[in-house]
């Protein structure tokens, strides 16, 4: 294998998602344990780790994908397989300065991208580079795109936009002023949101087209209303977090009509899908192919989640407490990770022909898994409806002894997130192992063409 580069931000991406769920457990034992770790490694601490490495993993995985999808899959001539590897460790050493500024104490960003602001430069040159590099290629090699070409190249476009939206509060002009502030750091993650969606759910129509063997698929229109419905919600879905500020009513009606929408057609096409797949295409993707089922049963369950809360009435009373936390794990867990997951299986065939999918550890991880995300779910859902009972309803009682009448929820919590954790690393282990191979030896299946370097 000439270009290992793919392999490696997959390798990595994996390393991200164990370490992601590693910091999750150690909050949620703080949970039961105050003072655990907390000299050192306090929740504020923890919480950054976890977020971070969690994002990490699907940016890391999705670009990994889609660099291995074309290279190896599509052969496609790639433009410079320099700016790739720049690529590569930009992301790499920015991973490391991040999970550094996070050990000094320099946590000074907000939400999701907490750690020291000037970071982000390093990461916006890396996004830019991905996509001088994605739009070359396409742009002499590839017609008539299909639809996850262009689900791609927009999430990587948005991702640079709105990462520099989120970095907006730098300057006084926003800072200063609470509800501008406010509305747009709400406004720019949920677009951030939005784009990495993008990259994740191109990734599920082309691992159906190529399942299927049927790219036709991904050229119909139902696939590109699909596209544009998603770049609706991209860019106007995020509105539905702001309705507790006083912004106009028309903001909040259209938020709310188009929260409804996506996940419904996504669902949609999943289930189309796999209704017309032949048996023969299943029984040669087997774990793919369950694990993108698993997300159309993710897709259901948080679809619901998310017409209740955003509905303004219910909103006020979920917003804030474990019901949101819930919506977040249930779409990064439940719908993310689960196609990036099929994405990995998916990429094993093609690393190594001989590998087969549906070993006894990939299907007992693949049952852990959703077993143990299904009940994580369901105790988060039991804790925040009993915060909100408390402050909404009972209003007395100390938040401590609130939080005490939630022991059990919390040990649930840490119960069924060893369960995730054990189950990912049960899938990881021989995928990693097929990965490291792929980058020590040569599959004839995998040789790329012949890739211009700049």
């Amino acid at each position: 294998m000439r270009n290992k580069t793919p392999l490696y931000f997959l390798i990595f991406a994996i390393t991200s998602l164990l370490l992601g769920v590693f910091f999750g457990l150690c909050t949620s034992l703080q949970y039961l344990l105050p003072d655990f770790l907390k000299e050192h490694f306090p929740f504020s601490t923890l919480r950054p780790f976890h977020v971070t490495s969690v994002i990490s993993w699907i940016v890391l995985s999705a670009s990994g994908c889609i660099y291995f999808f074309m290279v190896y899959v599509e052969k496609l001539r790639f433009y410079s397989t320099a700016l790739m590897k720049i690529h590569l460790w930009i992301f790499f050493l920015t991973g490391i300065a991040i999970y550094a500024s996070f050990l000094f104490g320099k946590t000074e960003g907000r939400e999701y991208l907490s750690f020291t602001p000037v970071l982000i430069i390093s990461i916006l040159i890396g996004w830019a580079l991905f996509g001088i590099n994605y739009f070359k290629t396409l742009y002499k090699n590839v017609k008539n795109w299909p639809v996850y070409y262009w689900m791609w190249g927009t999430g990587i476009v948005f991702m640079i936009f709105h990462l520099c939206e989120a970095h907006l509060w730098l300057f006084d002009f926003f800072r200063l002023h609470f509800i501008k502030d406010m509305s747009v750091q709400w406004k720019s993650y949920g677009s951030f949101t939005g784009s990495w969606n993008m990259l994740v759910y191109g990734i599920s129509m082309y691992l159906m087209t190529k399942i299927k063997g049927d790219d036709s698929f991904a050229k119909n229109k139902t696939a590109f209303f699909f596209y544009f419905l998603g770049l609706t919600n991209l860019m106007f879905g995020w509105a539905h977090h702001t309705y507790i500020l006083p912004t106009y009513p028309w903001i909040r009606y259209v938020a709310y009509g188009v929260s409804m929408t996506e996940w419904i057609v996504l669902a949609t096409i999943i289930f189309n899908w796999k209704r017309t797949l032949p048996k023969v295409e299943k029984d040669n993707h087997p774990m793919a192919y369950r694990f993108l089922l698993a997300t159309d049963f993710w897709i259901f369950l948080n679809l619901i989640l998310a017409l209740l809360i955003s509905i303004p009435a219910i909103n006020f009373f979920t917003h804030g407490t474990h019901i949101t936390v819930a919506h977040s794990m249930g779409t990064t867990i439940g719908i993310n990770t689960t196609i990036l997951l099929s994405a990995l299986l998916f990429t094993t065939s093609k690393v190594n022909k001989h590998f087969v999918t549906d070993r006894f550890l990939i299907k007992k991880g693949f049952i852990i898994f959703n077993i143990s995300l299904f009940f994580f779910w369901c105790s988060l859902l039991v804790a925040g409806i009993k915060k909100s009972y408390w402050m909404y309803v009972v209003k007395e009682g100390l938040f401590s002894e609130m939080q005490e009448g939630l022991t059990l929820v919390f040990i649930s919590f840490f119960v069924f997130g060893v369960g995730l954790f054990i189950a990912i690393v049960m899938i990881s282990i021989p995928v990693v192992k097929v990965f490291l191979a792929g980058i020590r030896e040569k599959y004839p299946n995998v040789q790329s063409t012949s890739v211009k370097d700049k």
